[in-house]
């Protein structure tokens, strides 16, 4: 599986179905709102779409699944919620991990995870452990994520490991040092539940992705609305800077020389686990 390549730096391949799937899941209270139901009923009911996001995924041959389940700023939220959705987050791992294992799942869990309790980050590093040798699907879930935490905290640790070259960094070097380094950048991003923004996630990494906003609540987002959220990004082109006629007189043009020539030692970089902070590599 590819890791990242910046879309900014290289033209990346546009395949029908896309490679990667980043997805804010919002509206699991307003769903149970709706229901007169109290607003942990939802995000419970949103683990089990979860669950079927996952196995459309695998059905489509999607690579890489990247869920958006709790942000920095969600701390904000009553308190009562916050401890539901901790708890919640403790269940899932203990029911699901299996079941992940078990269909080829690869789990990776990103954000600060220090604000954890030190349990839950035991439970986390044994999740990431147990999955780490899975290659059909990289099921990514962003916990205590936010996007500027993530650019900082890339540049902090690209600054203490590489500090004679402040002032000449470039894309490559702090690439490594994102929390989502192994994967490539999404090519479609999903945000149910009605909003248009992005809300602090993947700042980064979408730089290019095609988005898809729908009204769908997360609890309803089934296998039929992906479908369409997947047919929507088949009629976007991706034209990354270039014109249409450029596309469509060369949709893969080769990288140069001198292109190849930083990614050979990108990768080399990759080889080398820069990233020593629990949770964010098992």
């Amino acid at each position: 599986m590819a890791r990242f390549v910046s879309s900014t730096e290289t033209i990346p391949a546009a395949a029908r179905v896309p490679r990667h799937v980043a997805i804010i899941m919002d509206g699991n209270g307003r769903w149970a709102k709706k229901r007169f139901m109290p607003r942990v009923a939802g995000h419970t009911r949103g683990v089990e779409t979860v669950r079927e996001m996952v196995r459309a995924c695998l059905e489509r041959g999607i690579e890489y699944l990247t869920l958006f389940a709790f942000s920095s700023e969600n701390w904000r939220r009553p308190e009562e919620e916050v401890t539901l959705l901790m708890q919640l987050f403790v269940k899932a791992l203990r029911h699901e991990v299996v079941k992940l294992h078990r269909n080829g799942v690869r789990l990776r869990i990103v954000g600060d995870l220090s604000r954890f309790d030190v349990s839950l980050r035991e439970m986390i590093a044994s999740a990431e452990e147990k999955t780490a040798g899975n290659t059909r699907l990289v099921l990514t879930i962003c916990a205590n994520y936010g996007g500027r935490w993530d650019i900082l905290q890339a540049v902090n640790r690209l600054a203490l490991a590489n500090p004679e070259k402040a002032g000449q960094w470039q894309e490559s070097d702090l690439a490594p040092y994102l929390s989502m380094s192994y994967a490539p950048e999404p090519d479609l991003f999903i945000r149910t539940g009605g909003e248009e923004r992005i809300s602090n996630f993947l700042l980064w990494q979408l730089a290019y992705t095609e988005f898809y906003f729908t009204g769908t609540l997360w609890p309803e987002f089934n296998d039929a609305a992906l479908e369409l959220a997947i047919t929507s990004y088949r009629e976007r082109e991706r034209r990354f800077g270039r014109t249409s006629e450029q596309l469509l007189a060369d949709p893969h043009p080769p990288v140069p020389a001198s292109r190849q020539a930083a990614l050979r030692t990108e990768a080399a970089g990759f080889d080398r686990d820069p990233s020593p902070d629990a949770g964010l590599d098992a």
